[in-house]
């Protein structure tokens, strides 16, 4: 891996994207109640199957995260949880790197550390998958 700091500069890039649509994101789960306002807000895949799907429990998530209910927001989803904090830290250095030119750095990755990369983040995913399965499944289980 090799990291390296560009030259102060407030040029717009794709993790500035990002950190608007965390910025906004969180504005939303923190002032606007989504999943009250639309009424057929919620998982069809649970509905219909009884289990939840890999992306059940996001809604929470956001909500518990923006409102500072971590412990919550790991219940739900810690994957989630994970990328609502991701959204935040980049949400913060977008505000940083477009009023004080602080630039976002530069990662390069070897192909043997990506292929790492994709086999840490799949197994991630499915440990995450399981958990919320169990959490849905049997609540008290994992979690007093």
């Amino acid at each position: 891996m090799q990291l390296s700091w560009p030259a102060p500069n407030r040029t717009v890039g794709p993790f500035d994207a990002l950190g608007f649509v965390g910025l906004g994101g969180l504005f939303i789960a923190r002032f606007i109640p989504v999943a009250k306002l639309i009424p057929f807000w919620g998982c069809g895949f649970r509905r219909m199957t009884g289990y939840p799907c890999p992306g059940c429990g996001l809604t929470r998530v956001a909500d518990n995260f923006a409102h500072l209910h971590f412990d919550k927001a790991l219940q739900a989803n810690p994957l989630g949880t994970v990328a609502a904090a991701g959204f935040a830290v980049l949400a913060v250095w977008t505000l940083l790197h477009l009023l004080f030119k602080v630039p976002f750095p530069n990662i390069d990755f070897s192909e043997r550390e990506w292929k790492v990369l994709r086999y840490v983040a799949i197994v991630l995913f499915l440990v995450n998958y399981a958990f919320v399965i169990v959490m849905h499944r049997f609540p008290g289980l994992l979690w007093g």
